[in-house]
């Protein structure tokens, strides 16, 4: 029915995930190759996870094959990492990531989003089909529900807030600090306005891009620098929040260095929050830097988990009830074709036998009107305990397979013979 080859930050550390991350501009180009070679593809591709959902049964190896053929990553290294899971497994999955309960902040609601986009790209590059805009669907519903019917998204918490948090806490008075985004994408873009709502004081905004920084400088009232003035954007700010996703660093250790020079010792909070990651690590190595990368925020993440566990029950409960709905959906497709087929049989079988008959009976147009639909009666009451037990019990193999081999689907119809 269903495979799911990916990893998250579960299971991959941050250098891993980065080097395995599929650019956003690369995505359509993935999808293709993938629906290429399996049929139908869709791929959620966060900064935390690279999960590629693949209608039928897949072999791992074979995805991650498609998957390296496609992307140019590591072999070794997406072997390493990448697990997987095949259809019910694989559906729980898919809802227990929309509702944000597989997420690095139990809770978070920006993981629906990416949800709802996962399966637009898949309907954008063609790679789409009915059972997984069934499961994306129903993923998003689920998502729905839980946030609905369940406390864990309340007070909530996500990447912004932790980002706010942690900003609050390295600078007492956010109305004279001043945020430096770099990236104008969704994830800065969020991180961003969640400091401004608390007050901050002046936002820089740097992008390869400077119509794009321009536009988000717009919507959040702040400024903008090219990215040719890094160092200068650096210098003035109190806190930097970068998001670029850019393929190799844009902040590297000379840069901070640079800049942090001429602070007389004011310190710097960066939250990189790209995947890849838009700063070498060695920035942490630079005095008067403190420096957060998306596993330390993980881990900072975890303190908020305690608090809201307690609706894991009710969570589960929910994805298990989603579960068991889509597998019914499944499996009355896989009898219903069994139904028409034992249906149509019966009535080949039926009207062969009546027609036979009625050449040798000599009945009135009337009479043979009663008889055929008599016979068409009987053959209805005959079935109708067998049709019912398939439509109840045929997502159990056994009576589905129990059911062909009695009535004889998979060989060739009867002939009656005669004249």
């Amino acid at each position: 029915m269903l495979t799911l080859v990916g990893t998250s930050h579960h299971i991959a550390p941050i250098e891993a995930r980065e080097q395995l991350a599929i650019p956003p501009e690369a995505l359509q180009a993935v999808l293709t190759h993938l629906g290429e070679r399996f049929g139908a593809s869709a791929i959620v591709n966060t900064c935390n996870r690279i999960e590629m959902y693949l209608p039928g049964e897949h072999n791992r190896d074979a995805v991650i094959d498609c998957f390296v053929q496609a992307t140019g990553a590591d072999r070794a290294l997406a072997d390493q990492y990448f697990d997987v899971h095949h259809d019910v497994d694989a559906v729980r999955h898919l809802y227990t990531v929309a509702a944000g309960a597989d997420s690095m902040v139990l809770g978070e609601s920006e993981v629906l989003g990416q949800v709802r986009s996962a399966f637009s790209a898949a309907i954008a590059a063609g790679t789409d089909d009915a059972l997984l805009s069934r499961l994306f669907h129903t993923a998003i519903r689920t998502g729905r529900r839980v946030r609905t019917e369940t406390e864990i998204g309340h007070h909530t918490v996500s990447v912004s807030s932790i980002s706010v948090q942690q900003a609050r806490l390295h600078h007492d008075d956010l109305q004279h600090a001043t945020v430096l985004l770099l990236g104008a994408g969704e994830a800065g873009r969020l991180a961003a306005r969640a400091l401004v709502e608390h007050g901050v004081g002046d936002l820089l905004v740097v992008n390869r891009t400077p119509e794009r920084a321009e536009a988000v400088a717009s919507e959040l009232g702040g400024r903008t620098l090219t990215l040719d003035r890094l160092i200068e954007a650096l210098r003035q700010a109190d806190i930097a929040i970068a998001a670029a996703d850019a393929p190799e660093p844009l902040v590297t250790q000379t840069t901070v260095a640079a800049a942090m020079a001429t602070r007389m010792a004011r310190p710097l909070l960066i939250v990189d929050i790209g995947m890849p990651r838009d700063c070498e690590a060695a920035v942490a190595d630079v005095p008067g830097v403190t420096y957060y990368d998306l596993d330390d925020l993980q881990a900072i993440a975890a303190e908020h988990h305690a608090a809201r566990a307690g609706e894991l029950e009710h969570v589960t409960a929910i994805i298990e009830e989603e579960a068991a709905n889509f597998l019914g959906w499944w499996d009355q497709l896989q009898v219903i074709p069994s139904i028409a087929a034992i249906t149509e049989r019966a009535e080949q079988l039926r009207a062969a036998e009546v027609t036979k008959s009625l050449r040798r009976m000599g009945l009135t147009d009337e009479q043979q009107t009663h008889l055929d639909t008599l016979t068409k009666a009987i053959v209805r009451q005959v079935l109708h305990d067998p049709i019912t037990t398939l439509r109840e019990r045929g997502d159990r193999d056994a009576t589905l397979d129990a059911a062909r081999q009695l009535f004889r689907l998979d060989e060739a119809p009867r002939t009656t013979g005669g004249s």
